[in-house]
């Protein structure tokens, strides 16, 4: 399950973000685990680098380019080691 996200869910942030960081309660399958940030019209923004972090097995990020003011949709899903997918969005708001 998610356990946090960096930017927080449902956050206003006065600065865009440089990465989305997802943190699960379990270790993750690196191949079948991604995350996406769509903006307002569903195109995908983020550099396309999903992957799950080496030092940290149940960190999921990926990087963003400078993003203008907006509401942005992160989409994941992953499957953990004990072979559960889980899947889910959020959003979070640049002012």
């Amino acid at each position: 399950m998610l356990q946090r996200a960096e930017p927080r869910v449902e956050s206003k942030l006065k600065r865009a973000p440089d990465e989305v960081k997802l943190y699960f309660t379990e270790r993750l399958e690196p191949a079948y685990s991604a995350v996406r940030v769509l903006d307002a019209a569903g195109a995908q923004v983020d550099r396309r680098d999903s992957r799950v972090d080496r030092a940290n097995p149940a960190l999921l990020r990926a990087t963003l380019p400078p993003l203008p003011p907006g509401i942005y949709k992160v989409l994941w899903r992953v499957l953990s080691i004990d072979a559960d997918i889980t899947e889910g969005a959020f959003t979070f708001r640049v002012e």
